[in-house]
């Protein structure tokens, strides 16, 4: 079991500004931040990001669990609306498992950021 993720971000206030509104649709949103960091959660911070003014290293790839379908679409949809590039529309990803629903979008570092819901249609 994961405790939390952090992202390093180039640029901390252009990611905070897509993340604030791509995670909405999940019901993450930010719970603590400060000067250059933020850390985003549902009942506890578990996602963070911070950093700035230099590159990253390396895409990473950060998966956020969805209840239901319609709530994939909806956070690719703000995604994408933030500013974020399509990396895969939503829908299912047989190769994982024939219930695999998911959207993948790239963030302002090129992180593939993703939603995924397991349940059946």
């Amino acid at each position: 079991m994961l405790d939390h993720v952090s992202l390093g971000v180039s640029d901390f206030a252009k990611s905070r500004a897509f993340y604030d509104k791509a995670l909405e649709p999940l019901g993450v949103k930010v719970m603590m931040g400060g000067d250059g960091f933020a850390g985003y959660g549902d009942t506890r911070p578990f996602f963070w990001i911070g950093g700035g003014g230099g590159p990253v290293s390396g895409p990473a790839h950060v998966a956020f669990a969805s209840a239901d379908r319609a709530t994939v679409d909806a956070f690719y949809a703000a995604a994408i609306a933030a500013g974020g590039t399509d990396n895969g529309a939503p829908g299912v990803r047989a190769q994982y498992h024939p219930t695999y629903y998911g959207a993948f979008v790239r963030d302002p570092d090129g992180h593939n950021i993703e939603a995924v819901c397991h349940a059946p249609a």
